[in-house]
């Protein structure tokens, strides 16, 4: 697609974006030099040096006039345009959704574990409506993503109230709905376990292979905050 927005320049996002506001998605849009950087509060010279520095990068298409030109945006500055209206909608939607991008990654065989103990099993069948496949899939975050999760806490979850057996006691477990790549699954946390960078999930179904997902693939994560 060309350049993501946060490699792309902000002056010339902000240039793609004037002219998108001019009507330059759908048509042509007539502008000269002089009224763009009107527009953009910069000289003429340095709105003539952005639109060449967008045609050059294929963000643009130019018909050159005696006084004014003929500007279109092109398919991959649309997309460019697009990938930044997602992410203000990111913004403003983390009330409702928290977005990832993690790498699967193996886990130590521990969610097998915990997920086949009848104390878990009763009441994720309750309160989620599914036994859990035995396991879980684990997804490595960035560290600095994990700052989103905090917000977690604030939130009301569905909670897996901890038990004891004979052997040991098991801790209580808050659970948020989700997609993997579009496929529904639920994320677990530990309630007196720290935050990790991997986050685990469980669902009625093999997930590894329903995703067709091998270690080291990237998977989209949404979390709902709300039921």
């Amino acid at each position: 697609m060309g350049e993501k927005n946060g490699f792309m320049k902000v002056y010339l996002l902000q240039t793609l974006k004037e002219i998108a506001l001019l009507g330059g998605i759908k048509n042509k849009v007539e502008i000269s030099s002089k009224e763009l950087g009107k527009q953009l509060h910069t000289s003429q010279q340095t709105a003539s040096r952005y639109l060449l520095e967008l045609d050059k990068k294929g963000f643009i298409q130019r018909e050159l006039g005696i006084k004014k030109q003929l500007i279109k945006i092109t398919d991959s500055g649309e997309n460019l345009l697009q990938d930044e209206y997602v992410d203000y909608q990111r913004i403003f939607e983390l009330s409702d959704k928290l977005y990832f991008k993690g790498t699967l990654t193996s886990g130590l065989g521990e969610g097998r574990y915990y997920t086949e103990q009848k104390g878990y099993v009763k009441q994720f069948k309750e309160k989620l409506g599914f036994s859990p496949y035995p396991g879980t899939l684990n997804i490595e975050i960035e560290h600095v993503e994990k700052n989103k999760l905090r917000l977690l806490k604030d939130h009301k979850a569905i909670t897996i109230e901890g038990f004891n057996t004979d052997n040991r006691t098991f801790g209580n477990v808050r659970c948020f709905k989700a997609r993997l790549n579009n496929t529904k699954a639920v994320l677990v946390l530990p309630l007196r376990g720290h935050y990790s960078h991997i986050l685990e999930f469980i669902s009625p179904i093999f997930l590894r292979k329903k995703l067709d997902v091998e270690d080291g693939d990237s998977i989209n994560i949404v979390i709902y905050l709300k039921e």
